[in-house]
């Protein structure tokens, strides 16, 4: 196995940061490799900011669903999905483009993800630890405000970095589930509810945890997750961004 593959088996969330900063050429490095990633028609729609502000770090660890280790991260990037730089440079050209609708909305937020990704890859290279925070894409309102976003820019992911402490090295990496019942051959399989079942159990006792009790565990994860207030108010901020593109 080589080091790159290896590199992306291993890797694992990391939420717990020594106190070190990233050297200004690994972030540059980190950025760089943002950029480089595969893009549609290489029109780059997305934008990054980087949030050097500690006060703004220190609010979106509490408009983030209240997470404190997002104000301790050494490096905080945010990827916004964004075809308002496009729409501008069209005007600029003495065009009047169309309005941007939900397939181009798709399209950036592919190609900030793409990016966002790459950026992953490489600070797992230089041993720096990062975490996807999906939370930024709540409380759209003080989040546009913060980083004064006009219109069809869209946060697609957040990302923070840092060197991780011991333990968070150490931590066993969660395992996922078999291919079997996630990768199909040329057409989409609809499993059979039982095997639903065999697909979360099989995940279980691959991580040396008892199994049964899965309708109760199920019912708890749903709680915490699919049914959560931050789950709901995500996808009320998303509709908000999405009437943009309607």
């Amino acid at each position: 196995m080589n080091d790159i593959i290896k590199s992306l088996y291993d890797r694992k969330s990391v939420r717990a940061f020594i106190d070190k900063e990233i050297p200004k050429e690994a972030k540059e490095a980190i950025i760089r490799a943002a950029m480089e990633a595969p893009t549609a028609g290489n029109q780059m729609l997305y934008t990054i900011i980087d949030v050097t502000d500690q006060a703004i770090k220190d609010k979106l660890a509490v408009t983030c669903d209240n997470q404190p280790f997002i104000a301790k991260a050494p490096l905080v990037l945010i990827f916004f999905a964004d075809h308002a730089r496009w729409c501008d440079t069209y005007k600029a050209a003495g065009l009047e483009p169309r309005k941007p609708g939900t397939g181009d909305l798709f399209l950036a937020i592919a190609d900030a993800c793409i990016a966002a990704q790459n950026s992953v890859v490489a600070a797992e290279s230089l041993g720096i630890g990062s975490c996807y925070i999906g939370d930024i894409l709540e409380q759209c309102e003080i989040h546009r405000e913060m980083f004064d976003l006009p219109k069809h820019v869209v946060p697609a992911a957040m990302l923070v970095f840092g060197y991780p402490t011991e333990s968070a090295a150490k931590r066993e990496k969660p395992k996922r589930f078999d291919k079997k019942y996630v990768v199909f051959e040329n057409k989409y399989k609809t499993l059979p509810l039982e095997e639903h079942i065999n697909m979360y159990e099989d995940r279980e006792k691959a991580s040396g945890k008892p199994g049964g009790d899965f309708e109760e565990k199920i019912k708890a994860f749903c709680l915490r997750k699919y049914e959560s207030d931050f789950s709901i108010e995500m996808t009320r901020s998303a509709d908000v961004y999405l009437e943009e593109f309607r």
